[in-house]
């Protein structure tokens, strides 16, 4: 049975407020304003900022990279 609209909203709200969740996601906005403040990337360009060792707690310009959606997205983790 699929979920209504309403539920799957509060679940992704009550997802989104895990400890977890929001540590992770300091970490890649961090990164995304560190490649922003160097000039290497523009607000609302579209392209996601990849980590090259796939750590994303490590936010050292040497393992930032900025690429394309997609192919950040299909490289495998």
């Amino acid at each position: 049975m699929a979920k209504s609209p309403q539920s799957k909203l509060k679940y992704m709200a009550e997802y989104q407020k895990r400890p977890g969740n929001v540590k992770k996601r300091v970490q890649r906005n961090a990164a995304r304003r560190l490649m922003i403040r160097n000039g290497r990337a523009a607000v609302g360009d579209g392209k996601d900022v990849d980590h090259r060792d796939t750590n994303t707690n490590n936010n050292s310009p040497s393992n930032l990279r900025i690429q394309s959606r997609k192919e950040n997205r299909r490289r495998g983790r």
